[in-house]
Order: C-alpha cells, then structure tokens, then sequence
C-alpha cells in the first residue's frame, strides 16, 4: 500500500492546515495539500494527505472515509497516478 492518499469531497473553506489536523489522529502527517484552480485559486473540494507509513494511510482510510469534516462527508482513498488527458484544443494529428 502506498502512503498517499487522495481525499475528495473537501469543503471550499477548509484549509492545508485543518485538513493535516484531521489525518493527525491517524498518525505522523507529512505533507497536506488542496488542489486550487490556477485561474481563480479557488479550492476545488479534493486534496492529497501523505501519511508517514503505508500502516498510517491505511488507518487513516479506516477511522476518516466517510468522516464529516466541516459538514461534508469526505472520501478517503490510495491515490493513483493521474492518467494522461487527450489536448481537447488541437486538431487531430495524422
């Protein structure tokens, strides 16, 4: 298992800070981080929480997927790799 975990469902207000907070009561947090939209840097409601050992993420998905935080229930879950997305604005290559 891997330490980092994608966490969805995130409230616009909450904040890195809050949300290492809450994973803290899984274990040794090691880094915390909300995903912005580049042009308005609004929250986008998910983020990635790196736990210190594959033991911790586990535990972090047991005690906090489907957790309320600040109203919301979040989704906690193994991040996977991002998938390569197709350039909607080009032409097709031949």
């Amino acid at each position: 298992m891997e330490n980092k975990l994608y966490v969805g469902n995130l409230s616009y207000q909450l904040s890195e800070d809050e949300l290492k907070q809450a994973f803290t009561q899984a274990g040794n947090v090691l880094s915390a981080r909300i995903i912005t939209d580049s042009s308005t840097g609004r929250n986008k409601g998910f983020g990635f929480v790196e736990m210190e050992s594959p033991e911790m993420a586990q535990k972090a998905i047991e005690i906090l997927n489907g957790a309320d935080l600040q109203g919301r229930a979040i989704k906690v879950a193994v991040a996977t790799p991002m998938k390569p997305r197709e350039n909607r604005n080009s032409a097709p290559r031949y």
